[in-house]
């Protein structure tokens, strides 16, 4: 499938034939333009809208075409923007509003009425405006002409929340079990989730996975353990007196994978306490499988498998990466505090350019042998943590932007991938707006999804964000959250 965005051009036949077909040729100027802008998706120029009929028609047709994820519209002339009710009533895709105009300076020595007819977004966008406003119609906008810089950027990332919202609409999620015994963040209402996000929520026995290892072939896992050798700095027992762990290590990968794609799953999620016979936690299957853009959630945890998920097809062909990660345990030296985030063993190795190191240790819950596992430290860099809770009435999206710093100090003792990190706008008020928020210990760590693509995903499927970041207060931020819940209850209605 090849993502689409469609572009609609607003007009109207008022000002006659000669006008809407030089609209036509200035908007398809501008789609040419954006075609040229490397998006993540094709923009697609689609005819000039002068009717109601014309409008509601395009929009059921987006709705009914699986590769239009999105869909931008621009108000050249004036449109009437009664002709827009029905159709963005009808609309169910992503909509970005892209306040622009044909040309970037006035041409004022030649302006006269006739131009000004013409261009006069800054006319038709405020009457198109109005009418998104009147609806309570979800949308992004972006102002500026398309030949700036800051306007590409933000409608990249406005596209790549859409792929987002496309893939979490389309995806299916396997669970290997139930959730963490009394464990409560980790539940939710997978009814609810489905008609929020789209995604379908199915659990699967264990031991329907312990099958699926036992049916891969030796040779096929042999082949992978020569793979792990090329890639990883791989420590010298599993090639030796411990190897027959790294083979079922492989074979561990082999049959999720195969599994996974015979469901039509792009997300999964396994439990330390419903382990079934399989001899060891997948822990090296699972950071390769989020690698290649698999979701993933520990402890049953499906809501940040779907996270996971979301951030590996918006991030997609940006440097950086996504994985699950944890809020482990602070470093509280006044002035040097930092959180030092890990998991048991599934970080994902997109969070760092180094080569990892391929280990086995003993993990001390799960009853099970000791499991293979890649270990490194996250590159230092600009990096979002980002939970999401059932809040019962809704889901509620918390994200903080931190830095990446690495550990002060090397960490010879700690087996496991990790990510040290100093949050915004500081420890103790981050940690402060977060319990407030009643945000999750899971969290997907991403270092190529920033705030602004978070707010437009959440925008598009309608969920709640609580933004952490430079400038957050914790009186504020207190605050917002009490709005927020009176709205998301008014806005659902009785």
């Amino acid at each position: 499938m090849t993502s689409k965005i469609w572009f609609l051009t607003g007009s109207q036949g008022l000002y006659g034939p000669e006008v809407v077909e030089q609209v036509a040729q200035n908007s398809q100027a501008i789609v040419a333009q954006l075609q040229g802008a490397g998006f993540p998706a094709e923009v697609v120029w689609k005819p000039t809208l002068t009717s109601k009929e014309a409008v509601l028609r395009t929009m059921l047709e987006a709705n009914a075409d699986d590769d239009c994820i999105g869909v931008i519209a621009w108000m050249h002339t004036f449109s009437p923007a009664k002709m827009w009710i029905a159709g963005l009533d009808a609309l169910n895709k992503p909509l970005c509003h892209l306040h622009t105009q044909a040309n970037v300076e006035l041409p004022w020595s030649t302006i006269d009425m006739d131009f000004m007819n013409l261009n006069q977004a800054a006319h038709g966008d405020r009457e198109f405006a109005y009418i998104e406003t009147r609806l309570g119609i979800a949308r992004t906008t972006v102002v500026g002409h398309v030949s700036a810089p800051q306007v590409t950027a933000r409608l990249d990332r406005w596209i790549r929340a859409a792929a987002g919202a496309a893939a979490t609409r389309a995806l299916r999620l396997v669970r290997f079990g139930d959730n963490m015994r009394d464990v409560a963040v980790t539940e939710g209402d997978k009814v609810e989730a489905e008609h929020v996000f789209g995604v379908s929520v199915n659990t699967y026995g264990v031991n329907d996975l312990v099958d699926a290892v036992a049916q891969v072939d030796d040779a096929e896992a042999e082949s992978l353990v020569t793979q792990y050798a090329d890639l990883y700095d791989v420590a010298p027992e599993l090639l030796g007196e411990r190897r027959d762990s790294l083979v079922y290590a492989a074979k561990q990968e082999v049959a999720l994978r195969s599994f996974l794609e015979a469901h039509g799953a792009h997300a999964f999620t396994s439990n330390f306490e419903d382990l079934g016979a399989l001899r060891q936690l997948p822990g090296l299957a699972v950071q390769r499988l989020m690698a290649d853009g698999y979701g993933f959630g520990a402890e049953g945890d499906w809501k940040t498998a779907v996270l996971v998920r979301t951030a590996k097809v918006i991030g997609q062909g940006l440097p950086g990466g996504a994985s699950l990660m944890e809020d482990y345990t602070y470093n509280l030296v006044p002035g040097q505090e930092k959180i030092l985030g890990a998991h048991m063993l599934e970080v994902c190795p997109s969070l760092t350019t180094s080569k990892p190191r391929l280990e086995i240790h003993p993990l001390g819950i799960g009853g099970r042998e000791d499991p293979c596992r890649l270990v490194f430290d996250a590159d230092p860099g600009p990096a979002i943590v980002v939970a999401l809770s059932d809040m019962r009435d809704r889901f509620r999206l918390t994200a903080n932007t931190v830095q990446i710093v690495g550990p002060d100090q090397p960490l010879p003792k700690l087996p496991v991938a990790r990510a040290v990190w100093v949050p915004d706008p500081d420890f103790y008020t981050s940690a402060e707006c977060w319990l407030t928020a009643g945000a999750a210990h899971h969290t997907c760590m991403t270092t190529n999804v920033d705030a602004d693509t978070w707010a437009d995903f959440a925008q598009m499927t309608g969920t709640e964000l609580a933004l952490i970041t430079q400038g957050t207060t914790a009186r504020a931020f207190a605050n917002e959250l009490h709005w927020n819940q009176a709205y998301y209850r008014l806005a659902r209605g009785l």
